[in-house]
């Protein structure tokens, strides 16, 4: 091939690649922009088991405010600024290293906190959680678990489970660390299994359910947690 040729073919090739940028620029600026949008300011969650029962269901589809927290540098966890603290109660995405996979939780103790756990009832700092029964079936009952600052809805087993999983500390929750829970607490593998959650692998926070599948009724929609709060009692 002479050097003719070559010039030819690489005039067309550049040509074909003009063009078709031109042709296709809006659609690849969308997809950057939206590639962009779930990487640093939010996303969707699918929720897989029953960890976060009753509050989440298998098959929910939650909201992740990734600026709750912090701002990081797109498609890494690096942080560029702290905009507020994770806070008791909160329900959070968390990039798990030691888990190896996304989790969803609740945090129950911040940095600094002392955390003890005898058969599922919480004291932080000293201060013992009050709880309401609001409903139990054969199966489990349903609570509602008053921390400092925050209720929420837990589930607890009526199986016999071992009472070992069911208590844990006193413990010190080290800075920059948090202590996580599942709300179904005879069923969640959190920081009783992995420890404590550093700040940076939070991804974000989570208030809502967007929509939701029901994988015991062919994945048929649960109308009735389209756009749901979490913690709405």
């Amino acid at each position: 091939m002479n050097d003719l040729n070559k010039v030819s073919i690489s005039e067309r090739l550049g040509s074909n690649l003009s063009l078709f940028w031109k042709e296709n620029k809006q659609f690849f600026l969308l997809l950057f922009c939206i590639v962009f949008f779930k990487s640093a300011i939010a996303d969707l969650s699918s929720i897989s088991g029953a960890s976060m029962q009753p509050s989440l269901l298998d098959g929910d589809k939650v909201w992740v405010n990734k600026l709750a927290y912090d701002v990081k540098i797109p498609f890494t966890e690096i942080s560029l600024a702290e905009l507020s603290d994770p806070n008791r109660g909160d329900v959070v995405i968390i990039d798990s290293k030691k888990a190896d996979k996304r989790l969803v939780k609740r945090i129950v103790g911040l940095p600094g906190d002392t955390v003890y756990m005898q058969n599922n009832a919480l004291v932080i700092n000293g201060e013992a959680a009050s709880y309401e029964v609001l409903s139990r079936d054969d199966e489990a009952i349903i609570i509602l678990e008053e921390l400092p600052d925050k209720a929420h809805q837990a589930r607890l087993s009526n199986r016999f489970v071992s009472r070992t999983a069911r208590s844990y500390g006193p413990t010190v929750v080290p800075e920059d660390q948090y202590f996580v829970l599942g709300d179904n607490r005879d069923n969640s593998a959190d920081s009783r299994v992995y420890s404590f959650i550093p700040r940076e692998e939070i991804i974000g926070r989570s208030n809502s359910v967007v929509f939701s599948l029901d994988s015991d009724n062919n994945y048929l929609p649960r109308g009735e947690r389209f756009l749901a709060g979490i913690d709405q009692d």
